[in-house]
């Protein structure tokens, strides 16, 4: 089993375990107001940022897979997250079977298609090792953007659900 995150790199990026210092970046990015309107959250707070980096380094020992600190290759700034979890949400049982997919990039550098250049490098690190496994992902589904980065890694609906007050596709990819 996998227990930290490898380093992976792809044409414009570097994905690697988060660590301390990412903290000050992740609170900011997880405190944008922008960053979480899709996702039916309010912005994090300090605490919440803080227990976030640590549910992110401690996935990877639990699991054997996790999130990676997504980085700009050119000059090393964390701008993102992505990778798989397993969230055990209780909200639909197809969701809960399989790892979840889940993606963030700063807004700054959204549209750049670098969600789906880490997402594929991840997903691409999570067959080779953990075997072809069907994995999901969940969107509000008025999020356009982040439903076709994972249509273009594969993904495709299979429930809408409402999580809160707000609609939610589920996807899954085999």
């Amino acid at each position: 089993m996998t227990r930290q995150a490898p380093q992976l790199t792809t044409t414009h990026l570097i994905l690697r375990g988060h660590e301390r210092t990412d903290f000050e970046r992740l609170a900011a990015m997880w405190g944008d107001p922008d960053i979480v309107r899709h996702i039916g959250a309010r912005p994090s707070s300090s605490q919440e940022s803080w227990f976030r980096l640590l549910r992110y380094m401690g996935h990877w020992p639990a699991m054997g897979y996790g999130y990676w600190a997504v980085c700009d290759k050119a000059t090393g700034l964390y701008i993102g997250d992505v990778g798989l979890a397993d969230h055990k949400r209780g909200l639909h049982p197809g969701l809960d079977a399989a790892p979840e997919a889940g993606w963030v990039i700063i807004p700054s550098l959204a549209g750049r298609g670098f969600a789906t250049e880490a997402m594929a490098a991840a997903l691409a690190w999570y067959e080779q090792t953990h075997g072809p496994t069907r994995t999901v992902c969940m969107i509000e589904s008025v999020h356009a953007a982040s439903i076709r980065v994972a249509e273009k890694l594969g993904y495709r609906p299979f429930a809408d659900i409402m999580m809160t007050d707000k609609a939610v596709s589920l996807f899954e990819r085999s």
